[in-house]
């Protein structure tokens, strides 16, 4: 069915758009996650969780091929045993669309032999494929060796020997994929129920991540990661003009149980995600030209991932990582001096976060996380490390062990730097998102994921967004449609003048960043509040929403 712009208008009124802003997926978020990150990683949930686990079976065959490798020439060697299981159920209009489940399992073996890495896999968990995986090991080492510049460096650490299980309530294995899916459809059912919605869809992925780390420095560390991601959209169709609109929930995925996908309320905001698809589809046309944005922590969170979150790895900024986002615009040497932003910009790196998908007690080198300071009152001061880069930048940050940013997607994939949680701190004036609103004579404000792109030194880029709002004299005044902000980084961050305070912070995040060559992909979520900068406002009218 599709609707007129008259009709749609006749029978909601714009005025109603207003008072549906903030629905309840803004109070679905796990217990702390609304609260920038402690120093420490959230309390573990029930540790019996892994008392029974079946990496503990194979945990001497773990030690084996560390003792293997050091009799082969290696001068430290570390072992992960990783277990994944992953399961997602989608659905389309009033059917399921799609059930898939996949698992894995193996041993990965890291070493430096004659100042370089080697590093081999296999799912084969025998006395005869450990002994010669350390071999494969220390002998890709031995290769590398020949053609490193200069010898892996650790940084010192002590033995840690701890487990950790992240909070949850409602293990997603234990909801069976037919009531997952009845949820779903549930909620396509509901928008699809609203006049001029053509489509829905709904999805939930889950995961379970399962590792137990052992070094020859006496490390032992056992973790469990469960991680959920509810989505559902709808499609709003104008067949007379040959127009559609999409409108997505703006749920984060979340380090979280099935609990989460439960507060998210899919069924009962369905049909607010189908009027508002509606309502996208018949919105004013954006008019393009410099103006101000507020932009909702929904939409900025993924501004920062691209705009601070990648510049920021280290790796990046040297050039030794240029693989799906290029190299960095940040100079390492100019640590402490550049200013990339004004003094509202203060970024924190952690990977403690509650809720955050990128959060755990220990990294994959053992060192233990913690939250610090990447920016400060727009000063570039500290970078994503991890233990064998501590030292490059020692001088520069005063950091002696790097910062806990070791993470391999894979027991066959090889532990490297990888993005922690990062967020904005939010203001210490309290500000609302209302208050922003209210303080804005002229402007827009953007909620939701979009399209974008951004050059490969992380500087100049263009964001779009889910759902727009004009702004006049304070106040939300009609919907507008094909929007998206142009900017560079420094210009962006620098012209930040307001910002949300404590109580109007949230989480965004994804499940898939890309990074390294042979490919990997990791889970990372980023916090900040609403805030309001000056930027290019550009239309992507084509007839696409």
């Amino acid at each position: 069915m599709s609707t007129s712009r008259r009709s749609f208008l006749r029978t909601t009124g714009l005025a109603a758009g207003a008072g549906l802003l903030w629905p309840s997926w803004a109070q679905a978020d796990p217990p702390g996650s609304r609260t920038p990150a402690p120093v420490k990683p959230p309390s573990s949930a029930d540790l019996a969780l892994l008392s029974a686990s079946p990496l503990l079976n194979d945990e001497l065959l773990a030690k084996r091929a560390i003792e293997a490798a050091q009799r082969a020439g290696a001068s430290y060697a570390d072992a992960r045993l990783v277990a994944w299981r992953r399961e997602r159920v989608s659905v389309r209009d009033d059917h399921v669309s799609d059930v898939h489940r996949s698992s894995e399992y193996g041993l990965g073996l890291r070493v430096i032999a004659d100042g370089a890495w080697g590093f081999a896999a296999t799912p084969r968990l025998d006395p005869k494929s450990i002994d010669g995986l350390a071999k494969r090991a220390v002998s890709a080492a031995k290769i590398n060796a020949t053609l490193r510049r200069e010898r892996v460096e650790l940084a010192p650490l002590a033995a840690i020997s701890g487990s950790w299980v992240a909070p949850h309530r409602v293990d997603p294995w234990t909801i069976s994929p037919k009531h997952k899916a009845e949820l779903l459809i549930s909620a396509t059912t509901s928008a699809l129920a609203i006049a001029g919605v053509a489509h829905a869809s709904a999805l939930v992925d889950s995961q379970r991540e399962e590792k137990l780390f052992l070094s020859s420095e006496g490390a032992r560390v056992h973790q469990l990661m469960v991680r959920v991601r509810p989505q559902l959209s709808a499609t709003a169709v104008d067949r007379r003009r040959g127009q559609f609109a999409s409108r997505d929930h703006e749920i984060a995925p979340m380090l979280a149980g099935w609990e989460h996908v439960e507060d998210a309320k899919l069924v009962d905001d369905a049909a607010q995600i189908g009027e508002d698809a509606v309502r996208k589809l018949h919105a004013a046309p954006v008019e393009p030209g410099e103006r101000t944005v507020i932009l909702d922590p929904s939409n900025l969170w993924l501004t920062i991932h691209e705009s601070i979150g990648h510049p920021t790895e280290l790796d990046r900024a040297l050039g030794l990582e240029a693989n799906f986002a290029g190299t960095s615009f940040l100079d390492p040497a100019k640590t402490g001096a550049y200013e990339l932003g004004n003094e509202l910009a203060n970024f924190v790196a952690d990977r403690t976060q509650p809720g955050g998908l990128a959060t755990c007690a220990w990294d994959d080198d053992g060192v233990g996380t913690e939250r610090w300071q990447l920016v400060k009152a727009g000063k570039l001061v500290d970078w994503q490390t991890t233990r064998d880069q501590a030292h490059w930048i020692r001088d520069k940050t005063g950091d002696e062990r790097g910062h806990a940013c070791s993470y391999a997607d894979s027991y066959s994939s090889v532990a490297f730097q990888r993005m922690p949680n990062i967020s904005l701190t939010p203001g210490r004036e309290g500000y609302t998102t209302e208050d922003l609103i209210n303080a804005t004579d002229d402007g827009i404000l953007i909620s939701g994921r979009g399209s974008w792109s951004i050059d490969q030194q992380r500087y100049n880029f263009q964001f779009s967004g889910q759902y727009f709002w004009e702004i006049k004299h304070g106040r939300l005044t009609k919907p507008l449609r094909d929007v998206a902000y142009q900017a560079n980084t420094v210009d962006f961050w620098r012209s930040m003048d307001m910002l949300g305070g404590e109580g109007s912070f949230r989480l965004g995040g994804s499940f898939g960043d890309g990074k390294g060559e042979p490919g990997q992909s990791n889970a990372v979520s980023h916090g900040c509040p609403p805030a309001r900068f000056r930027v290019n406002v550009v239309s992507t009218a084509g007839g696409k929403g």
